[in-house]
């Protein structure tokens, strides 16, 4: 576990461990995500069941190599439908990935030893295997009836780590 004190609180727990998602600060909120941009790729829902399948399409502002948003702060100008994660958005999505530090806060459970809030390093998400880093197509130019060509599962499930 990282041992800087911006991640611990009085007691010598990190932030995660004491506070609920709306006690965060906005540094916190932001340092919960790991980077592993699973939540930028785009999602088919089918109109009968509800069900959500995941695809390899990035959003058109998604870096796949380094898993960041070109535009972070102006981001739902270009992309209406861009879900901005709030705890009240974390407590209703269905689909964040079991990796989500958002998810795993909510239920309770603690963060995987690659998140860079334990590991201390920005890039065990990506050495872990759990982030979308080159293993993404993006948006751009492509038709929605192609994105179920791009189907995947691996999203939606924990790495072999």
């Amino acid at each position: 576990m990282s041992s800087s004190s911006s991640n611990t609180s009085s007691g010598g727990l990190p932030f995660w461990k004491t506070k609920s998602l709306e006690e965060m600060t906005t540094g916190e909120w932001e340092s919960l995500c790991d980077g592993c941009a699973r939540c930028c790729l785009n999602k088919l829902e089918d109109w009968d069941t509800g069900e959500i399948v995941w695809t390899d399409v990035g959003c058109t502002l998604l870096d796949g190599a380094s898993c960041r948003c070109k535009d972070y702060d102006n981001r739902a100008a270009t992309v209406p439908d861009c879900i901005q994660l709030t705890p009240a958005e974390v407590r209703t999505l269905t689909w964040l990935p079991p990796t989500c530090a958002y998810r795993l806060v909510r239920e309770g459970a603690d963060l995987y030893w690659w998140h860079p809030l334990v590991s201390g390093d920005p890039h065990t998400v990506h050495q872990a295997g759990v982030s979308v880093s080159g293993r993404t197509v993006s948006e751009d130019g492509m038709e929605l009836e192609d994105y179920e060509n791009h189907v995947v599962t691996w999203p939606g499930e924990l790495p072999e780590t």
